[in-house]
């Protein structure tokens, strides 16, 4: 499925977001061109679902978290991180807004995520499918955790997104963010098309013949 290159950066790529850095992916994060991001993430999830238990995994600061319960107060909004300094950020984000009582932030890891199977009926994923060292092992355990015709919808960004694409965002949000963003790709380990393609297809949902 992937280089050899590829491998060897996954393996020595972290999980999660330890300190010092997760105090600068908080900051990071809260620029226009990751707060519309979110956004257009909580926008899309209600074309699938408007109520319901939602599962956000690798949830990092928590932003997330606050669009959805902006897009709909109907959801009931958990997030679920690795990183044990992530975690407490998100929680502290989520007390700056208010929201601490509606919006619950646990550790845990996505391969053994820490609820009984048909839970949710909706979990998400945005930027973090390409640090699982477990891929497909939790990809398994989200369609454990998903009630029955729910949703599992993953974000990330691919290695070969259309020169179109760019160019839009680069005139959206400036030349320099889009070249930071450029850098943030260039050492993580992302997908391709064909490489998320071929994930999807090594999980027991497919081999159910289920989607």
């Amino acid at each position: 499925m992937l280089s050899p290159i590829q491998n060897a950066i996954r393996k020595i790529h972290p999980e999660g977001i330890a300190w010092p850095f997760s105090v600068l992916y908080n900051a990071a994060s809260g620029a226009d061109i990751f707060q519309r991001h979110y956004e257009l993430i909580a926008e899309d999830v209600l074309n699938y679902c408007s109520e319901g238990r939602v599962l956000d995994i690798g949830t990092g600061p928590g932003w997330l978290l606050k669009k959805m319960y902006q897009a709909s107060s109907k959801f009931q909004i958990t997030g679920l991180d690795i990183s044990p300094s992530m975690v407490a950020k998100a929680r502290q984000n989520m007390r700056n807004s208010g929201l601490s009582e509606v919006i619950d932030i646990k550790e845990g890891e996505a391969a053994k995520i820490p609820f009984a199977e048909n839970t949710f009926d909706v979990v998400i994923s945005t930027g973090s499918v390409h640090h699982w060292k477990e891929p497909v092992a939790c990809l398994n355990d989200i369609y454990r955790v998903l009630k029955h015709g729910g949703y599992a919808l993953m974000y990330d960004i691919v290695n070969d997104t259309p020169e179109s694409v760019i160019k839009e965002a680069a005139h959206k949000f400036g030349k320099l963010k889009m070249f930071l963003l450029w850098l943030h790709v260039f050492e993580e380990p992302f997908y391709s098309h064909k490489n998320f393609d071929a994930l999807v297809r090594s999980t027991l949902s497919d081999r159910d013949g289920l989607n």
